[in-house]
């Protein structure tokens, strides 16, 4: 909502404009009016919507056209004031000072009109007749109301109009010639609802309705005031109550009815709650609340922002499958602008023998999208409401943003749950099949993946020690002359060499001495191919030696070639040295440390599919 109203009165000498002003302060009659009232600011705590409000006389006599036109350019709201016992001055409303504020304003944001007729005490009749088609002609008039500066009639009222035109106006909202919402405000409201719709079955139900009530109005419904709601919408709506609850057709019939009754401020409430500005646009102060990270921290989902996306895919997983099928993902990105994930989100998370995003996937793609580009996520969680659903002041509260790498190394133990892996190899070394074996696609899969849908990115979660974490591979494009500080950002490397191809081991070693002899991120060497026979690599020393005099594990025996689904104890040994980036070459050798940690995996795996299967029962 706007931190402040400037209101500017204009219209023919001698209706009355400085004495409305003069009544309004002194709350009564001048008996000498100066030409011209000085520009006024009430307070916010004596205005009904607690906003500093400003008034603005005008006075041909004393200003210049020119700074009429800039009052004009300024004002947020324009009252028209015209003398009721005055016909020219009600004609020269539409001859001269609407087209006049027109002329002077942007065509794409006109300023709201406040018709006024001013000494109602001198005339018996009323002008309403007169002025009522005027307001049919003008959708930018917002209401017109007549006082009398001498009696003191409607006079606090004419301003409380003015500003609730600047705060809650009707134009963004309804179109008076159809007497029906703005489409903009029909989608605004359809997302609000489906929103607020915790269990996807297409009716608020009367928890629902309290929760929305208490969340927009800070006030639950007492059950009759619900009840009367429900009947309101019964008696004019036939599919509007469903089962007993609200449908999106009575939703937006409630929405239209406040509007109509003049109430368009409930409905300005609910859509500033659920993040909406004036333009019916969401705020990007609501979508990207301030996050400060720090230089070498990284970001990660907290519990709650898991808890809350776990409840949206199951809101959307009607049938029970874990995974999300194409139209249960259209469903649960329904209340996004635009579609979010591409086809290549398929290809970068763990998905079922169709091809569907599965829970697990679900969650890792989430993951990916708070490691790389918080920003994005922030924005992603504000169209799902987390910060209204959640209850938390804004999806920021989601996100935890971890402590400095190198406090990490200095005390030898990491509070991180997502690690990445950036994967290093010339062209053609297995790279692609490396990041989609970690998905459980082996070879004949992947050769079935389109080239446009490819993704250079692969997440999915290992176990360390019994400990669930994520990690992060990256492939690397292989230009050797150049490499950003993403490409060199990491956890872990890893370099990928082809068996069976003899100059391929050579790229690896030369990116290793180029860029990570000297660092302290710890390097991991794969032998990508094993399946095929092994040659020899024409570069100075085996790369077996080359391993040994850089202090590195021997390489690692890969192959994606396999009939099931391939082996992940590989990815299981990057997150541990990942996770342990000071581990001693000895202890990286020791087959003892290898084994508590991948049996320590394999044992949470069986208990953590277990558990999620018990969970899953009673959804």
């Amino acid at each position: 909502m706007r931190k402040d109203v400037r209101i500017l009165l204009v219209g023919e000498p001698k209706v009355g404009k400085t004495s409305l002003i003069m009544s309004l302060v002194s709350e009564e009659f001048p008996e000498v009016v100066p030409y011209r009232a000085e520009e006024i600011t009430i307070p916010a705590d004596v205005t009904p919507e607690r906003v500093p409000t400003h008034i603005v006389d005008y006075s041909e006599a004393e200003q210049t056209d020119e700074q009429l036109f800039q009052e004009i350019a300024k004002a947020n709201v324009i009252c028209i004031v015209y003398s009721v016992n005055n016909k020219k001055s009600i004609e020269k409303v539409t001859s001269h000072w609407i087209p006049l504020i027109t002329e002077n304003t942007d065509k794409d944001s006109r300023v709201p009109l406040i018709l006024v007729g001013n000494k109602s005490d001198l005339v018996e009749h009323s002008s309403m007749e007169t002025i009522l088609p005027i307001m049919n002609q003008y959708s930018e008039i917002e209401t017109c109301v007549e006082c009398s500066a001498k009696n003191l009639k409607n006079i606090s009222e004419l301003f409380y109009y003015a500003q609730k035109a600047v705060l809650h106006p009707t134009g963004p909202l309804y179109c008076p010639e159809k007497k029906d919402m703005k489409p903009l405000c029909v989608k605004a409201l359809t997302r609000i609802f489906k929103v607020s719709d915790l269990d996807n079955d297409g009716i608020l139900n009367d928890n629902e309705l309290n929760f929305f009530q208490r969340t927009c109005f800070n006030t639950p419904l007492e059950h009759q005031a619900l009840e009367d709601v429900k009947n309101v919408v019964r008696r004019n709506l036939s599919d509007g109550v469903c089962d007993n609850g609200l449908s999106l057709k009575g939703f937006l019939f409630l929405h239209t009815l406040f509007i109509q009754r003049g109430r368009h401020e409930t409905t300005w409430t609910v859509l500033r709650r659920f993040g909406y500005d004036d333009d019916l646009e969401l705020n990007q102060d609501y979508l990207f609340p301030p996050l400060k990270i720090p230089p070498d921290c990284t970001t990660e989902l907290n519990h709650n922002a898991y808890l809350f996306l776990q409840s949206v895919f199951d809101k959307h997983d009607k049938d029970r499958d874990c995974a999300l099928s194409p139209d249960e993902l259209r469903d649960l990105f329904d209340v996004f602008p635009y579609m979010p994930w591409g086809p290549d989100v398929n290809n970068t998370v763990c998905t079922n023998d169709q091809g569907w995003i599965t829970y697990q996937g679900y969650l890792s793609q989430w993951t990916l999208t708070t490691y790389l580009d918080v920003q994005r996520c922030l924005e992603y969680l504000g169209y799902l409401g987390y910060s209204i659903i959640a209850e938390q002041e804004s999806q920021a509260a989601g996100i935890t943003v971890t402590r400095d790498k190198k406090i990490d190394l200095q005390k030898k133990q990491t509070q991180r749950s997502v690690f990445r892996c950036n994967v290093f190899g010339d062209v053609g070394s297995g790279k692609s099949g490396f990041l989609q074996a970690f998905l459980g696609t082996n070879l004949m899969r992947q050769n079935m993946i389109r080239e446009e849908h490819r993704s250079y990115y692969a997440i999915s979660t290992t176990y360390v020690y019994g400990q669930e974490k994520y990690l992060l591979l990256h492939e690397v494009f292989p230009d050797f002359d150049y490499l950003s500080d993403a490409d060199l950002a990491c956890d872990i490397v890893c370099l990928v060499y082809d068996v069976s191809n003899p100059y391929s081991f050579e790229y690896c070693a030369k990116v290793f001495k180029q860029y990570f002899m000297d660092s302290k991120i710890p390097c991991m060497m794969i032998a990508a191919k094993s399946d095929l026979p092994e040659v020899k690599q024409l570069y100075g020393c085996s790369p077996l030696e080359f391993c040994r005099r850089h202090k590195m594990p021997p390489p690692q025996s890969f192959t994606c070639n396999t009939a099931d689904a391939p082996s992940r104890d590989i990815y299981t040994k990057l997150t541990t040295m990942a996770m342990y980036p000071h581990m001693s070459q000895a202890d990286l050798k020791s087959s003892t440390f290898w084994l508590k940690a991948s049996v320590g995996a394999t044992v949470f795996v069986v208990l953590g599919f277990a558990m999620y299967r018990v969970l899953l029962k009673p959804r």
